[in-house]
């Protein structure tokens, strides 16, 4: 029985990037929510350019390695990393589409001067909803990863 040495590398990638996503719903979400402006403004400053560079490594190298596996792994596994893709995807473009645009936005921000529209253009609870929801498709393609190596060791 012969199985690729790539083939639980994309559960590994995966399920880092799903651990911090899960710890940001979980953590993070929560305090920036119920924080002030200026402390809620302060933290996004801080936090998104160290989760920026990480994120989109992880969930782009477990893509592409989704992908690649899905073509070229075992038969038994290559619909399982199919589908981890897909969910995948699913994650990046929440991502591109609904949540940098929003941290882009917040962190232009002055956090010592609260615009007068604050209360009307406040994005955190739709910020939290998308994250939510690509956090949700993160620990699915983690628990299809998971899946997708035990049929490629068992192929």
């Amino acid at each position: 029985m012969r199985v690729p040495a790539l083939a639980a590398l994309p559960a590994l990638t995966n399920g880092v990037a799903a651990g911090i996503m899960l710890a940001t719903v979980i953590g993070v979400v929560p305090l920036m929510v119920v924080s002030s402006y200026p402390q809620y403004v302060r933290m996004v400053q801080f936090m998104w350019p160290r989760y920026d560079p990480a994120m989109p490594i992880l969930n782009g190298l477990s893509l592409l390695l989704d992908v690649t596996l899905a073509i070229t792994g075992p038969p038994a596994a290559r619909d399982w990393y199919l589908t981890a893709a897909v969910l995948l995807g699913t994650v990046m473009a929440i991502s591109i589409t609904r949540n940098v645009p929003v941290n882009k936005f917040v962190s232009r921000l002055d956090p010592d001067d609260e615009p007068a529209d604050w209360a009307t253009v406040d994005p955190r609870r739709r910020w939290q909803r998308w994250n939510l929801t690509r956090t949700v498709a993160a620990l699915s393609a983690f628990a299809v990863n998971i899946l997708a190596a035990v049929a490629a060791l068992a192929s």
